[in-house]
């Protein structure tokens, strides 16, 4: 019962900063595992307007003095919707409150879904869907759940043939969406090949597969299509007659979908030769290692990546001849992730109405979000099978806290500077990517103005990727980086312009929330070293500020802003 009371002191406890799930995974005294607690908080929000509409109807907070409104959300959802019910003994006295009105209940959730016209629970979750984005006023496009095949364990042929052998292909993102609403009752799944990055392919949101054969053994890997952009730039389309030479490192890599998207990439490329790469991924936190760890076994990975649990890449020495091998180096470094769609720093859960008599502990408002698909994963890894790998293949992208501070923004751009620098400088490196799940110029391409004019770079002769020079795949992709940032008018925030080059911005990939690609913010840029391009000028960038220590570094994988868990794999399925 530890879990439903713990969910309620998250959801009620002043923000303390950082992001919701990085306030889970910190917080003390939690009886309850903090991936089961994200998982329940973030399924019961899909669920919030019907079951509050159930519980009010079913009039059992007039009856149940015990339960508060939340409580009861809490509990009437496993109750109602989790494979295994309320997770508490049977004569624990608030599992009996709820299951008093079983009969009730049920009756009331059936009502809810015939009332919506669904024949299925199924139909009955995508009407859901529908009602938040109306509310919300996103009906206007449908973000769709991304899935990254994962070449160690299969290919995409044979998941086409098994996984999605009922999907039609359809050609574009728009034609994944329901043509019309009496389709949507009973929608066609569909499914549309990525054309940017290979082995990764969209299907409709809400499409669960966490109870897929693929999906437990690690075959698929739910990730977000641009946090596959930093592993794709750094590996590319290479094959067999042309593999990756050399060794590669994972920075910030928890929870590990870039590490093991860059693992798949190696495998593709079949290289024979004996002497086969390794990546050493790490994270400075000790419990995001864990998952990091997990992560890698559920992809078969093992073989490739090690993992340094806890290791702090700035402390890393790049002249240790451990790594002396190491030409290309990942770097997702913390941000403010501001580029991430849709998930509010805490779900504002829509509450059922409290009794006259009973003040309400927390207010609900309207939960702003489709759910991300990231949490979704998240849901169903606290009804993993016993035995199985307790780690589940999520995106990495993580909440921001919803705060927009200057001073914070600058000392986050400080660090990931000094982050990138630091791999400038191992001996025999000549690839190495940074990318942020963040939409500010100062994180972007202030940072990468700011690495281009730092010592290391022009002593070492290191340069952006120019747009010719990228993977196939990238070269197509049209969103490239911006010169200036200005708040929108009549609001507040960043602004700023940067110096470089028309080239250096083509340099730069982009992605933006709310348009067609389906994306949250995001960019990511390469940097190659061209010995001919040592101490060349180049264009004056930002003024490095002190090293802003804090060691802040919470290095988290994707797209998060690393104070984060960075998507444990109680996540979500973007």
């Amino acid at each position: 019962m530890s879990l439903y009371f713990d969910a309620v002191a998250i959801l009620t406890a002043p923000s303390s900063g950082g992001s919701f799930k990085s306030r889970i995974y910190s917080a003390r005294n939690l009886r309850a595992t903090p991936a089961q607690i994200y998982a329940l908080i973030t399924e019961a929000a899909k669920w919030d307007s019907v079951l509050a509409e159930v519980i009010d109807k079913a009039g059992i907070l007039a009856l149940e003095r015990k339960l508060s409104p939340l409580l009861a959300l809490l509990l009437v959802h496993d109750h109602l919707l989790s494979k295994k019910g309320i997770a508490a003994p049977a004569a624990h006295p608030i599992r009996q409150a709820v299951e008093r009105h079983k009969v009730r209940l049920r009756a009331e959730f059936t009502k809810a879904r015939v009332r919506r016209g669904c024949a299925s629970v199924e139909q009955l979750k995508a009407a859901i869907i529908r009602e938040k984005r109306e509310a919300d006023g996103t009906s206007h496009f449908v973000y769709p759940r991304w899935v990254r095949i994962n070449n160690i364990r299969t290919t995409l042929d044979e998941q086409l043939s098994t996984t999605f052998k009922s999907y039609r292909r359809v050609d574009s993102l728009a034609a994944l969406a329901p043509e019309d609403e009496l389709e949507s009752r009973k929608p066609e799944p569909r499914l549309y090949i990525d054309p940017n990055i290979p082995d990764l392919v969209a299907v409709p949101f809400g499409a669960d597969f966490t109870a897929s054969s693929a999906y437990k053994n690690g075959e698929i890997i739910l990730q977000d299509k641009a946090s596959c952009f930093p592993a794709y730039l750094l590996l590319g389309d290479r094959g067999p007659k042309d593999p990756w030479q050399g060794d590669l490192v994972d920075g910030c890599a928890a929870p590990g979908n870039k590490t093991t998207h860059m693992a798949s990439l190696l495998a593709k490329q079949k290289n024979k030769k004996k002497d086969k790469q390794r990546i050493f991924s790490m994270d400075a936190s000790a419990m995001r290692s864990k998952t990091l760890q997990k992560m890698v076994g559920l992809a078969g990975a093992d073989s490739i990546v090690t993992v340094l649990p806890g290791q702090d890449f700035l402390a890393l020495d790049p002249e240790d001849p451990q790594f002396e091998k190491v030409t290309g180096l990942l770097l997702d470094p913390s941000c403010s992730g501001s580029g991430i769609i849709g998930r509010d720093d805490v779900p504002q859960l829509t509450l059922p109405a409290a009794p006259a008599s009973k003040a309400p502990k927390s207010q609900g408002k309207k939960r702003k979000r489709q759910a991300d698909d990231h949490e979704e994963a998240d849901g169903e890894q606290s009804k993993a099978t016993p035995g199985a790998p307790q780690a589940s293949p999520t995106d990495e992208n993580d909440i921001p806290d919803g705060i927009i501070d200057p001073e914070r923004l600058t000392k986050l751009s400080s660090i990931q500077a000094r982050i990138v620098e630091h791999a400038l400088s191992f001996p025999n490196a000549t690839h190495v990517t940074y990318s942020t799940c963040s939409i500010h110029l100062i994180e972007n391409e202030g940072v990468v103005a700011r690495i281009l004019a730092s010592e290391v770079a022009q002593e070492r002769g290191w340069r952006l990727l120019r747009r010719d020079e990228q993977p196939e795949g990238m070269r197509r992709w049209s969103k490239r980086g911006v010169r200036e940032e200005k708040p929108k008018e009549g609001e507040i925030g960043p602004s700023g312009t940067v110096d470089l080059s028309d080239e250096a911005l083509e340099a730069c990939i982009r992605s933006w929330q709310g348009d067609a690609e389906g994306l949250g913010g995001f960019f990511v840029a390469g940097f190659i070293r061209d010995p001919d391009h040592a101490m060349q000028a180049v264009p004056a960038a930002p003024k490095k500020e002190p090293q802003e220590q804090e060691q802040e570094q919470d290095q988290g994988d994707d797209d998060d802003e690393d104070e984060n868990e960075d998507d444990e794999w109680g996540g979500f399925s973007d």
